[in-house]
């Protein structure tokens, strides 16, 4: 039988409707990619010429300074920040990890589960600024003071549903005959999940971990409520139990100030935030790019 099929018939016809529709959407598409990229260039660029130019070595060390004054910096709120943010992360990391792990492995996809999941959809939708209030309420006006401890708390809140949700999606992509495999030997339920499937999904996790801190990271208005703001270093004598500085409220402060010497710090602040952001989105990346199964 004779092999009458010809290769050329796969070539596509450059004047075919098909082709052409399709040049003419990928056109479309990479037009709007490019509107949508240019802006984000645009204020980065901005945001790197304005933030570099303020920058100074001192800024990392000394306290913010008042104004018409020259020099000064934001160690104070580098050191806040952090704080509060490795607070949220102690609070928000393994409740959100546990959390996960009952969802994809223990629930048997129960009612219950379910809601779970729907609240964690709600909570990821609620405005910062709402949960700054609700950290207000809850611990503010309770302990009647504003402190680091509140703003760590508020902060948890907002990471705990991008940790739970990335968590639940990394342990569900690890495959079914990982599990099958692991209890074919031996293993039961809880062996297999924290020493099989956890430490197959520990890249993604650490994707979901990494982005929550970023996000908590640039938050103002949860902790306007909650930890206000402060001139000093933040006193670990008192417990921090006190207002404690952070980068997102000193670029929130000086930024809509008339005084050319606090603009300029404003402005460097949020250089500092925005490579903070890029640094975990990095690590975020080379995580996911690791993944093994």
């Amino acid at each position: 039988m004779t092999n009458t099929f010809d290769t050329a018939s796969l070539k596509k016809d450059p004047t075919s409707p098909r082709t052409l529709f399709g040049l003419i959407m990928s056109s479309i598409a990479g037009l709007f990619t490019i509107m949508a990229i240019v802006p984000l260039f645009i204020i980065l660029g901005y945001l790197l010429t304005k933030g570099i130019s303020s920058l100074r070595l001192q800024v990392f060390t000394e306290l913010p300074p008042p104004p018409l004054v020259d020099g000064g910096g934001f160690g104070n709120a580098i050191v806040g920040t952090v704080i509060m943010v490795g607070i949220g992360a102690l609070i928000s990391v393994p409740i959100g990890i546990m959390a996960a792990i009952y969802l994809s492995e223990f629930s048997k996809e129960s009612k219950f589960a379910d809601w779970i999941r729907f609240a964690t959809n709600v909570l990821s939708g609620v405005p910062s600024i709402i949960i700054g209030v609700f950290a207000y309420g809850a611990i503010v006006l309770t302990f009647r003071e504003y402190s680091a401890w509140a703003g760590g708390f508020a902060l948890a809140i907002l990471m705990l549903p991008i940790i739970v949700r990335t968590t639940d999606e990394a342990l569900k992509l690890v495959p079914q005959e990982v599990r099958q495999a692991s209890i074919g030997v031996g293993a039961n339920d809880y062996q297999t999940v924290l020493q099989v499937v956890l430490p197959a999904a520990v890249p993604a996790i650490i994707t979901g971990v990494t982005l929550a801190v970023a996000r908590a990271a640039g938050e103002t208005a949860p902790l306007l409520f909650t930890a206000l703001f402060t001139q000093f270093w933040p006193n670990w004598n008192n417990l921090l139990v006190e207002p404690t500085a952070s980068l997102s409220v000193l670029v929130y402060n000086f930024a809509i100030v008339p005084f050319k010497n606090q603009q300029e710090l404003a402005w460097a602040a949020a250089f500092i935030l925005v490579l903070l952001v890029l640094t975990t989105s990095i690590i975020s990346r080379v995580a996911t790019a690791k993944r093994t199964y």
